[in-house]
């Protein structure tokens, strides 16, 4: 069944890739799409995997620590953790994933610096920042990003490989796009800041408005429905 979901609409979101980014005079090739598998079965995966796309995102630890271990042979997998994490949870998390999109406090970086295991790889992680303004969001605040980040620079344990953000569920085309331009902006002035920072990511955009950060200048978006239907559970 999943072969054939994914079959269908990959195409119609390749295409829309496109022409996003042909508006916005970037390349198809500089935008990452993570399938968001949360919730479907392994089928689904796999499905995923088969038609080239081999970033997986995942929002609960335990299910990715489980997925993980049923795919554990498939090399072609990169795995991203998309959803909040409790600082208890941070040890789980060294050398199991490729990139975390959510490091959304300086406690749970603490912990990812301090629980690291001597001899582990720092862990990579993308910082969210909230820059729809709403106050159910994770994730710093512009101002409280700004702060944090000479601190964020110093610790071993995390690599810093860009930032994230989550635009508002609403048809408001002129907020959901602020959203995703104040983070570029906020990239651009770190990476001109003296905090060290170098990233290159910018993790924007879901099924209802992937589009729009394309043309804002996502790297990444993380799509799910879209790609793949509603959840199984």
């Amino acid at each position: 069944m999943y072969e054939r979901i994914v079959a269908e609409r990959l195409p119609g979101i390749r295409a829309r890739l496109e022409e996003a980014a042909g508006r916005a005079g970037r390349s198809p090739g500089e935008i990452r799409v993570v399938a968001v598998t949360k919730g479907h079965p392994l089928e689904a995966l796999r499905a995923v995997l088969d038609a080239g796309i081999p970033d997986l995102g995942e929002n609960r630890v335990a299910e990715l620590d489980r997925k993980r271990a049923e795919l554990e042979d498939d090399s072609r997998v990169r795995w991203h953790m998309v959803g909040h994490v409790q600082s208890r949870k941070a040890p789980q998390l060294a050398g199991h994933i490729d990139l975390l999109h959510s490091l959304d406090s300086t406690k749970l970086a603490a912990r990812l610096n301090r629980t690291l295991p001597e001899g582990e790889a720092p862990v990579p992680v993308l910082v969210q920042v909230n820059t729809s303004g709403e106050d159910a969001k994770y994730g710093f605040t512009p101002e409280s990003f700004r702060e944090a980040l000479p601190d964020l620079m110093t610790l071993s344990g995390v690599d810093v490989r860009g930032l994230m953000t989550m635009a508002p569920l609403t048809e408001d085309e002129g907020w959901i796009r602020r959203t995703f331009r104040s983070l570029r902006e906020l990239h651009q002035e770190a990476l001109a800041g003296a905090s060290g920072y170098s990233g290159t990511e910018l993790s924007m955009g879901m099924s209802n408005d992937f589009e729009i950060a394309v043309e804002e200048g996502s790297t990444m978006v993380r799509l799910g429905t879209v790609l793949l239907g509603e959840r199984a559970t």
